[in-house]
């Protein structure tokens, strides 16, 4: 298989988003992160925690959620931006406008990924019929993910492993939320999927699996962005991939 193929599939794996995972397996995973300490989180991250579980609760809520995945989208949205203008600055050298190019196609996956999850709280809060203020619900949450934006943008052009860290424990942080939430209400395990947006993200067995599915995507965002902090810079000079045998 040549290289550009091989190139092709690994896009649309990206695109395709993380895998979906059957009920058991579901089960499973959210057993795995309620035995799985919280990552050690730093001082930024508690600075978004903290007015978060002040406003919203700390315990996990449906509209709670909402603000987390408002916030969640932003790190992806500052390093696509940043990656474009990577790729003009390096375009004469193929290998890494390659490898910067594969980075923004993670990015932008990983970015839907997170407006699928905010679509789907979304509509199952306004299902429940609970009332959203404009102050609390759209003003602070924005404000939140504004800060978020720019302290990923600015630490991505100091240290790109600074600004994945603070993604990946931002990550582990939805992860346990969504995770600890089902497990602390178990009637969500008799109420359906409404499956609204079952075509693009599935339908699932229950409102607890869909909620279990959420959480296990956030931490395949988490793995990612570990998985990135260990990588090589996208500048480091490499063989073009072209020539490579």
């Amino acid at each position: 298989m040549t290289t550009t193929a091989t190139s092709l599939l690994a896009h649309r794996a990206i695109a395709a988003g993380p895998p979906k995972l059957e009920p058991d397996a579901l089960l499973t995973a959210q057993q795995q992160t309620l035995d799985t300490p919280r990552l050690k989180y730093s001082l930024l991250a508690k600075m978004m925690f903290k007015p978060v579980d002040l406003l919203y609760g700390k315990q996990g809520s449906l509209t709670k959620f909402v603000v987390l995945e408002i916030i969640a989208r932003v790190p992806y949205q500052a390093w696509e931006r940043v990656g474009y203008w990577a790729v003009h600055r390096y375009a004469a050298r193929s290998a890494v406008a390659r490898r910067v190019f594969d980075r923004i196609v993670e990015a932008r996956a990983d970015q839907d990924n997170e407006q699928w999850h905010l679509l789907i709280l979304q509509d199952l809060v306004q299902r429940n019929g609970t009332k959203q203020t404009w102050l609390l619900h759209r003003a602070i949450p924005w404000l939140i993910a504004f800060f978020y934006y720019h302290v990923s943008w600015i630490l991505f052009l100091i240290k790109p492993r600074w600004s994945y860290r603070l993604n990946a424990e931002f990550e582990d942080h939805a992860e346990h939320e969504y995770m600890t939430f089902v497990a602390g209400h178990p009637e969500l395990a008799d109420l359906p999927d409404p499956g609204t947006y079952a075509a693009e993200y599935g339908r699932h067995r229950s409102l607890a699996d869909l909620l279990r599915q959420i959480g296990h995507d956030e931490r395949i965002h988490k793995a990612s962005s570990l998985a990135n902090i260990t990588s090589p810079r996208i500048s480091q000079p490499e063989p073009d991939l072209d020539t490579a045998a």
